[in-house]
């Protein structure tokens, strides 16, 4: 009976002595699993960091585009009111209606 109590109490040591259980090992490749895959989600999810440089990057890019825009916007609201009845510029009307209309006066000459 001590021969088989001391066998049993050497596999156990035996066991413990060649590494951890296999419980032990699955919980570990689980929690790098998770780990990998949340770092993962972090860079290059929908809310990561690439993502969030592609938008900062798009949001330059369109307030580049906005002040473009606002500078045309006042340059046509200039040239409107220009032309106004309140206000008009003969010059600016004479300039209109050369490239527009394609007129000219009686004293000038065109040459191709």
């Amino acid at each position: 009976m001590r021969q088989k109590a001391q066998i049993r109490s050497m596999s156990r040591t035996a066991r413990r002595a060649a590494g951890p259980s296999f419980g032990v090992l699955v919980y570990l490749a689980l929690a790098f699993a998770l780990g990998v895959y949340f770092t993962f989600a972090a860079v290059q999810g929908d809310f990561g960091l690439f993502r969030r440089v592609e938008v900062s990057a798009k949001a330059q890019a369109l307030k580049v585009d906005l002040a473009r825009l606002e500078g045309q916007i006042a340059a046509m609201e200039n040239l409107t009111r220009r032309m106004s009845d309140d206000f008009l510029d003969l010059d600016l009307l004479d300039q209109q209606a050369r490239s527009i209309l394609g007129l000219l006066r009686s004293d000038e000459i065109v040459l191709r």
